[in-house]
């Protein structure tokens, strides 16, 4: 019977019947290359639920419980108002179109501005919370494997609309080791996953911004803490980055650095897109 990779994380992880168990056991201890494999899971698997155990054993904040329950609620008060807005928009427009139209400009660009502003000011818990949900999977960290990183960057960059590339973090002691979409607010949103021989991994969290941009203060290169996870966020373009771990933050800054240069000579070499 042949074996593979997978049924090593089954035998680490307590998976296997019995008999099974042991035919793969055997197997580990017939290569010595297996046998390496098997104790660096091990010892990962150990690391890392020394680290999060405690934090995802902790109760549901109550906050997040009552947003829950009140989702229905809240989805029809956004309803309204999304009228609302729209019905208010529509006379406001009017109103410009008869004065000039100026003012009617600076009303929907401001709007964009806020909505942009909005979205940077949710992207590091946003980040820290996805941060903390996978990097502790152990056999599913990813969905796309860092083996098929060119398909992992085409399949991300047409579902974000906009081109998507996985910082080289090689100098820094971090490999690639895949990548996820994710639901965000009201588009998706790209993971992508690092992790050093240590096994301490990190998360690039990649959001595309509404039309109209940030200001500069919105767009700085900034740091938040939430909970246990550091985060160093940014906006770059259209497109807002969080590098997100639970590394100290002077460990965390020079990885962040990278990354924002990375990210930043990316988008001054991507050609700008055409009009539809």
């Amino acid at each position: 019977m042949s074996f593979s990779e997978t049924d090593i994380h089954r035998l680490i992880d307590g998976e296997l019947p019995p008999a099974q168990a042991g035919e793969v056991a055997a197997w580990v201890a017939a290569d010595p290359a297996r046998v390496h494999l098997a104790e660096a899971y091990r010892r990962q698997r150990g690391l890392l639920h020394q680290r999060y155990d405690a934090l995802l054993g902790e109760p549901v904040p109550v906050p997040m419980l009552e947003t829950v329950r009140s989702g229905p609620a809240r989805r029809r008060a956004a309803a309204n108002q999304s009228m609302f807005r729209r019905v208010a928009g529509t006379v406001l427009l009017a109103g410009a179109c008869a004065t000039g139209g100026w003012f009617g400009h600076a009303r929907f660009a401001g709007s964009s501005s806020a909505a942009a502003g909005d979205a940077m000011a949710a992207l590091p818990q946003r980040a820290a919370v996805a941060f903390a949900v996978y990097s502790p999977e152990v056999r599913h960290p990813v969905e796309v494997s860092a083996s098929e990183e060119a398909h992992l960057t085409r399949w991300l960059s047409t579902r974000l609309a906009t081109p998507v590339h996985a910082p080289a973090l090689g100098p820094q002691g971090f490999q690639l080791v895949g990548g996820r979409l994710l639901p965000g607010e009201d588009r998706p949103v790209a993971q992508f996953m690092y992790q050093n021989a240590a096994g301490k991994r990190l998360t690039l969290y990649l959001s595309t911004l509404a039309p109209g941009g940030v200001s500069a203060r919105e767009s700085a290169f900034r740091f938040e803490r939430v909970r246990n996870v550091n985060n160093f966020y940014w906006a770059e373009g259209n497109r807002a980055y969080a590098l997100s771990g639970d590394l100290a933050r002077e460990e965390l800054m020079p990885v962040a650095r990278a990354v924002y240069e990375q990210v930043g000579k990316s988008a001054a070499e991507t050609p700008a897109q055409p009009a539809k």
